[in-house]
Formats: C-alpha cells, sequence, structure tokens
C-alpha cells in the first residue's frame, strides 16, 4: 500500500512537470521576443548646411592708432598771453584763433617801419627828380660830370633806403601776426598750459598741443612670414581694412593700407605696417588699442561650417555628420580661413549636414535625429 502512494506521488509529479515544459515551449517566443532589448533612441541634435561661397580672407592683428601730425603750439614772439579764445580740448578748424598775445609793442612797432618808409619814399621821389633834371643839365653841358654822378649815387641809396624800409615794414606785420597764434591744420587742442598773464615767447614753453584726428594712423606689426600675402595684395590693387574696438566688435572703421616699413625688426621677426582710416567724428584717439583686420585674397567655392561643428583627436579636427540611416558619422577635416563664427574646410561634400549641438552625447555610429538648430535648443529645454 506505502509502495502505491509514492507511486501515484511520483507520477503526480511528472504530470505537473511535463505541462510546465509545454506550457514554457507554447510561450517561449513571445517572452524572449519581450525580454530582448531594443537599440538606443536616436538622439535629437541640431545640424546645418554646409555653406560654399567665395570666402574673403583677412590677416588679424593687435594695433594701435596714431596721430597723422601732432605739433606743440609755442610763441614765435615775445608777450604776455591776453586771452584764449579756444578752450580746452575743443575741435578746432585750421585758422582758427586759439591763443593771443599782448600786441601793443608789435602795432607801435610798425607803425614806427610804415613813418620811416614813408619819409624815405618822399626822400627818393626828390632824388628822382633831381636826377632827371642832372641828366638834361649834363647833356647841354651846364652841369658838371661829377656833379651828375653824385645825384645818382644819391638816387641809388634813396632806393636801397627804401627797399630796406619795406622789409623793416614786412617784418613787423609778421611779428604783429605771430602775436596771434592759430590752428595749423584741423584737429583737437589738449590742455591749456599758458593761462592768461603768462609770459611767453623765446623760452620754448609750450602752450598747448594739437592733434590732427582726422583721418588717423593705425599701426600694426605683421610677422616676417606674413608679409609675402600683403605684399601680393598690394602688388594687386588697394588692400583694404577693417579697424574695430576690443570692447565693442560691432564698432568698425573702413580704412587702407597705406605703409610697409623697410626692414624687419630682428628681435621680433615683425615689421612695422600702417592703415589710414577715416576718423570725421573723432571718435578714434591716438594711443588706443584696436583690431585691425587686412584683406589679403578671396578664397573662391570655399566650404563653411560653424566652428561649434569642430572636435578634436588624435587625428586631427573632424565633425560629424548625419550618414546613411540617420547616424553619425565622423569626418576629419583640414582647417582653412575663417570667417566670423564660420570657418572654412576641405573634406566635407556640399550636401552634408554637420551636426552642430550635442556632440558629447554621440559617437561614431550614434542614431541621431537632424533638427533645425532653433527646434533642438526648444527640445532641450523642454
Amino acid at each position: 500500500m506505502r509502495n502505491w502512494k509514492i507511486w501515484l506521488g511520483g507520477t503526480a509529479l511528472v504530470a505537473v512537470a511535463a505541462i510546465v515544459v509545454i506550457t514554457s515551449y507554447q510561450s517561449g517566443p513571445e517572452l524572449a521576443s519581450a525580454a530582448a532589448p531594443s537599440g538606443p533612441p536616436a538622439m535629437p541634435v541640431p545640424v546645418a548646411a554646409v555653406v560654399k561661397r567665395n570666402l574673403p580672407v583677412y590677416l588679424e592683428y593687435s594695433a594701435r592708432t596714431e596721430s597723422i601730425r601732432e605739433v606743440s603750439l609755442q610763441a614765435k614772439v615775445g608777450g604776455y598771453i591776453q586771452s584764449q579764445p579756444t578752450a580746452d580740448g575743443a575741435d578746432v578748424k585750421e585758422g582758427d584763433l586759439l591763443y593771443k598775445i599782448d600786441d601793443r609793442d608789435y602795432l607801435a612797432a610798425l607803425d614806427q617801419a610804415r613813418a620811416q618808409a614813408q619819409r624815405n619814399v618822399a626822400a627818393l621821389e626828390y632824388a628822382r627828380s633831381n636826377f632827371r633834371r642832372g641828366d638834361e643839365l649834363v647833356k647841354t653841358g651846364f652841369l658838371a660830370k661829377d656833379n651828375y654822378d653824385q645825384r645818382a649815387s644819391t638816387l641809388g641809396q634813396s632806393e636801397a633806403s627804401v627797399a630796406q624800409d619795406n622789409a623793416a615794414v614786412h617784418t613787423a606785420e609778421i611779428n604783429l601776426a605771430y602775436t596771434e597764434i592759430r590752428a595749423p591744420f584741423s584737429g583737437r587742442l589738449g590742455r591749456n598750459r599758458a593761462p592768461v598773464g603768462t609770459l611767453v615767447g623765446g623760452s620754448g614753453l609750450t602752450l598747448n598741443t594739437l592733434v590732427q584726428l582726422d583721418p588717423i594712423y593705425v599701426t600694426f606689426n605683421p610677422s616676417e612670414r606674413e608679409l609675402a600675402d600683403i605684399q601680393a595684395a598690394r602688388e594687386a590693387g588697394t588692400v583694404t581694412t577693417k579697424i574695430s574696438m576690443p570692447d565693442d566688435p560691432k564698432v568698425s572703421y573702413d580704412g587702407e593700407l597705406t605703409f610697409i616699413d623697410n626692414t624687419v625688426d630682428r628681435s621680433t621677426g615683425t615689421i612695422t605696417a600702417r592703415a589710414t582710416v577715416a576718423n570725421p567724428k573723432f571718435t578714434l584717439l591716438p594711443g588706443q588699442y584696436v583690431r585691425i583686420r587686412v584683406h589679403v585674397r578671396d578664397e573662391p567655392n570655399a566650404m563653411l561650417v560653424p566652428q561649434t561643428a569642430l572636435g578634436s583627436s588624435q587625428l586631427g579636427k573632424y565633425v560629424f555628420v548625419v550618414g546613411a540611416g540617420s547616424k553619425a558619422e565622423q569626418k576629419l577635416v583640414t582647417l582653412g580661413p575663417t570667417d566670423g563664427d564660420s570657418v572654412s574646410v576641405t573634406g566635407l561634400a556640399e550636401n552634408d549636414k554637420v551636426i552642430i549641438g550635442n556632440l558629447q552625447k554621440i559617437g561614431p555610429g550614434s542614431p541621431v535625429l537632424p533638427l533645425p538648430p532653433k527646434q533642438a535648443a526648444n527640445d532641450v529645454k523642454g
């Protein structure tokens, strides 16, 4: 009886095991399918098209502005400063009155020279008439030859005296004119160093300084290696420049390369060059640091991509593009000149879609979901 119960229990266990095996076999494909892991989701990435166009090539330098003309205003004649009609720091035109020196002494000297000249002119007229009478008398024998020669000598002395007096009058007029110090060119006046009442003249005292601001120079130092490109550009025609402020790149000025020095600095390997820049509003001042871009040539059919798309590896620079099956494909590129936020490259096709964002989240072969840059930015924010 006991053996029969053991046999019956074993039979039941075998039957249950068979049912479990059959059930597992029938549901196996569905369970396997449910448990199989799916691929990684596509990463949304902003993309940009490769831009093909002519690219202007610039050489960029740090530079400094310089005045074309800067003079120290000094008095040619002595006297007291009577007035300063133009205020310190004023913008002046050529010929504007800047300082007035007390001119009473020079007016008196001019009057004296003119009076002396008038007396000698009267003496000259008498000498001429006397000589003309003698000329007739000597022909008829009523005047001795010695007397005639004496009249001729007197006439010559009178003419010399008048010429000397005219020179003295002219000198007095020049000295009087020097009592007015006028702007030799248009520019900006500096700080006054000779207030009213200061005795000036002959001591080398600088009353003020005047600088020309329009146009203005921008001086920079290209390297010896870059000199060939600049010289080639000069031979091709006018070399244009763009000048910008370091703290405000949006403000720019147009200029033209007008000077290259004739010697390379041995210690630095650079050469001094200069651009002339229009500055009608006097917004640039001498001594300012600026940036200058020199246009040396145009590169036709350049392939441009955003600089944000670039990556670096041991093999060099690369970009990711959207490849077959919407997967990221890595392409090595060679960099060329830059243009703002873009850089020219070789190694891409014109129809490539360059990935410009989420670069740290993808690798070669990663599935990607290309999006326009604005939409990708909104997805990231969301």
